[in-house]
C-alpha cells in the first residue's frame, strides 16, 4: 500500500502529486468502472429498445424489466465512480482517522455490494437474450456489448472492493504508531514545579521525626 498516513493515504496536509494520483491503483480502477458503466448504459439506452408500431419492445425478449435494470445499476455505477474518484482526491485531506475510516468502509461495501448486482445483471441480462425468439433488425451488437461489459464491471467492481478491504485491515495502527509513540514517550525524570525543590532533591526527615520527638516520660510533673 501507498502513503505512510491512515488507511493507505498520504499524510494529511501533503503536497498533491497529480502524476502520482492518477497511476494510483484505486484511481485507474474507478476509471475503468465509470467507462464500463458508461458502455452499458450506453448500449441499452441507444439499442436496446425497438419500436414495433406504437409499442416499443426490449430486445431483451422483450421484458423491459431486463432494459430498466441494466440501465439503472449502470447509471448508479456512472455516478458512484466520480463521487469516489471525487472521494479518492479528497483523501489525502482527510486529517481524522475516523473519517477515512468512515470512507473505507463506505467504499468496501458499496464496490462490493455493486459487484453484486453486475453479477446479477448479467446472468439476467444473458438469460433474457438467450431466451429472445424475435429477429430485430438493429441493436444485436449492442445488446452482447452490455453483456460483456456487465460481466466485466464485476471483477472491476470487485478489485475497488479488494482494495478497500486491503485500506480497512491496514487500519490506523500501522500509520500511526510509530509516530505516535514517538511524541507521547512518558520521560523518566519530572522536573520541579517553578520555585519548586529540584526533583534531584534528597527526601528530608520531617522537622519532628526522629531524635527531635519526645516521649511520655520527658512530659512528667516534678515531685515535692
Amino acid at each position: 500500500m501507498e502513503g505512510g498516513g491512515a488507511y493507505g493515504g498520504g499524510k494529511a496536509g501533503g503536497a498533491f502529486d497529480p502524476i502520482t494520483f492518477v497511476q494510483r491503483p484505486q484511481v485507474i480502477l474507478r476509471a475503468v468502472c465509470w467507462l464500463f458503466a458508461i458502455i452499458v448504459f450506453g448500449c441499452i439506452s441507444s439499442k436496446g429498445w425497438y419500436t414495433r408500431g406504437n409499442q416499443e419492445e426490449c430486445l431483451f425478449n422483450k421484458d423491459a424489466s431486463a432494459c430498466n435494470y441494466g440501465v439503472s445499476i449502470s447509471v448508479i455505477a456512472f455516478l458512484a465512480s466520480m463521487g469516489f474518484l471525487a472521494g479518492e482526491y479528497f483523501f489525502e485531506q482527510m486529517s481524522s482517522v475516523k473519517t477515512r475510516k468512515h470512507y473505507v468502509l463506505v467504499d468496501l461495501g458499496f464496490s462490493g455490494f455493486w459487484s453484486f448486482l453486475y453479477f446479477v445483471g448479467f446472468w439476467y441480462l444473458a438469460s433474457q437474450w438467450g431466451k429472445t425468439e424475435t429477429d430485430y433488425p438493429t441493436g444485436s451488437s449492442n445488446v452482447k456489448a452490455a453483456i460483456a461489459f456487465s460481466f466485466f464491471s464485476i471483477f472491476t467492481w470487485a478489485g475497488c472492493a479488494f482494495f478497500a478491504f486491503n485500506r480497512f485491515r491496514q487500519g490506523a495502527g500501522a500509520a500511526f504508531a510509530t509516530n505516535y509513540e514517538a511524541d507521547v514517550t512518558m520521560p523518566s525524570t519530572y522536573t520541579s514545579y517553578p520555585g519548586g525543590p529540584d526533583s534531584d532533591q534528597n527526601y528530608q526527615d520531617p522537622p519532628f521525626s526522629g531524635g527531635n520527638q519526645r516521649g511520655p516520660s520527658d512530659f512528667q510533673a516534678p515531685a515535692y
